[in-house]
């Protein structure tokens, strides 16, 4: 770790959010997770103690305190396994769009709802029929008068069914060459006429995160709801999303940090053959190869960090750690469930839960084999 990028305030913030998530989230877990979404009063619990968007302004309810804020926030929630609970998603990637893009009416119309949890954020990108291509999106939008009619539908949608707004990206010049050029970004709120959400997605795991498909049936929008530039949104996206990458790798490090945690504590504990099964020394080997990915994940993360709250360029660095990480994460899952023998297979051994959560990490925000080839860009090929 090259430097300390916490202060004593930011390590007195870290002990109130810590106790805060064990008795306001912690508990809850397991009710969410079978529902299946995340009920509106832990969003608006998380509102009220400043814990969303907490880096927005003061005049649109924020806090107006640096990045490392959301990282702690980002970190605490995922050491509890409550990354679906997507407030990461919501106060930094997607509420930085409504910011960086929109204009003073939009700002002051929208963000103050995403600090108090009463406006709760979604981005549509994916589509049925494209995921990783963002160009091959086939939702359009027309303008037609005051207003743009979008029609298209867009799938895996987190937050999808609870969100009271979310901004979808479209094709608004289906002729632009090349066909980036021709997206942009709409904002839809809940209730639009032509916009129904589509039923909760079954999935593998992190099972409280609400996932949806989303249908545009000539969905009718003010062209006031236009973020950004028109045909601009793909580069609009592409501002945000090294941020996008940041909180991902931030919390597959601190999901291989407490995995790895729980599994050391076990092997002390289980015996096997007259001593624990952590004394065997193929086991000692696996523990020490894994805490030492996790050591080094740890120096690389804490430097991206430091970097990207200093405004340095980290896109090349940031997919390195996406997908590095990631994969590093899934690692770590499959050797701690099978240090836990029969026990790693079981529903009530946090580490089950785990292996199944973390799966879809090397997948959302851009998988593996993306992240390379954005690398591989970067390094001229």
């Amino acid at each position: 770790m090259s430097h300390n990028i916490y202060s004593e305030e930011h390590e007195i913030f870290r002990d109130a959010f810590r106790k805060y998530v064990r008795n306001e989230v912690a508990p809850y877990l397991e009710e969410w997770e079978e529902k299946g979404e995340v009920p509106r009063g832990a969003w608006q619990g998380m509102g009220e103690q400043g814990f969303l968007c907490p880096w927005l302004e003061e005049q649109y309810g924020g806090s107006g305190v640096g990045f490392e804020y959301s990282v702690i926030i980002a970190e605490e929630l995922t050491r509890i396994r409550a990354d679906g609970f997507q407030v990461g998603l919501h106060s930094d990637i997607i509420a930085p769009y409504i910011n960086s893009f929109g204009n003073q009416a939009q700002k002051e119309r929208w963000l103050p709802g995403c600090t108090t949890g009463d406006t709760i954020l979604a981005v549509a990108m994916t589509e049925p029929g494209a995921g990783s291509d963002l160009q091959g999106i086939r939702t359009k939008a027309v303008k037609d008068g005051d207003s743009y009619i979008i029609s298209g539908q867009k799938t895996f949608i987190s937050n999808g069914v609870s969100c009271d707004l979310v901004i979808v990206a479209c094709k608004t010049d289906p002729e632009a060459v090349p066909a980036h050029k021709g997206m942009s970004l709409l904002v839809v709120e809940d209730g639009s006429p032509g916009f129904t959400k589509g039923k909760k997605l079954k999935k593998m795991g992190m099972y409280c995160a609400d996932t949806a498909e989303l249908y545009f049936e000539d969905c009718s929008v003010p062209k006031e709801n236009l973020l950004g530039e028109e045909n601009q949104g793909f580069f609009h996206l592409m501002q945000k999303l090294p941020q996008e990458r940041l909180m991902c790798a931030i919390q597959t490090q601190v999901a291989a940090e407490t995995m790895l945690d729980i599994t050391i504590q076990y092997c002390r504990e289980r015996e096997a053959f007259g001593k624990p099964i952590g004394r065997f020394q193929h086991n000692a080997f696996k523990i020490v190869e894994m805490a030492t990915e996790v050591e080094l994940g740890r120096s690389f993360i804490n430097d991206l960090i430091s970097d990207h709250i200093e405004g340095k360029d980290i896109i090349k660095r940031v997919a390195m750690a996406k997908w590095w990480l990631a994969e590093m994460a899934n690692r770590v899952a499959y050797d701690c469930v099978q240090l836990h023998g029969g026990y790693g297979y079981m529903e009530e051994y946090p580490i089950c839960r785990w292996y199944r959560d973390i799966r879809a990490s090397s997948i959302y925000a851009g998988t593996t084999e993306i992240m390379k080839t954005i690398i591989a860009k970067g390094l001229g090929f």
